[in-house]
């Protein structure tokens, strides 16, 4: 059943793998040690963002054409708001990295146990090679300052 009181807060990603299906191969979906947040809110709105932690520097202030599109693929980032449907937080997005995302829904089945909350089981299409794929990402929760 789904605690909606529970799943507020902020969570910093753990990891972050990708299944694929048709082969059974698991493989890091962001690199090593991702650096990610997911964050809900009592107001139902939610944000993401996910980063590959060892991006190449920069050569100057700011990026060239070539630098953009590095920068780009090693990241993800958006905002919904969200709905929970028994072991599933929906986002319905509206604000996207990638705008194929911007007025869709993604279903995410969860389990959250104390400070633990894992997103898996959900087979989609990876953007990047079409293959069908199942993600499974861990986030801890993210104690309040003071």
């Amino acid at each position: 059943m789904a605690n909606a009181a529970a799943l507020l807060g902020t969570w910093k990603m753990v990891s972050w793998t990708r299944e694929v299906v048709a082969t059974g191969e698991i493989s890091d979906a962001m690199g090593p040690d991702p650096i990610g947040y997911i964050a809900y809110h009592d107001d139902g709105r939610m944000m993401a963002l996910v980063i590959r932690r060892n991006r190449a520097p920069l050569a100057g202030k700011a990026p060239t054409d070539a630098e953009k599109i590095a920068l780009y693929d090693t990241m993800l980032a958006y905002a919904a708001t969200y709905t929970l449907e028994d072991d599933k937080v929906v986002h319905h997005v509206d604000a996207d990295w990638n705008p194929a995302w911007v007025g869709t829904d993604l279903i995410r089945p969860y389990t959250l146990s104390g400070d633990s909350l894992v997103i898996s089981g959900a087979p989609s299409k990876d953007p990047a090679t079409d293959e069908d794929v199942i993600y499974r990402i861990e986030f801890r929760k993210v104690p309040k300052p003071g």
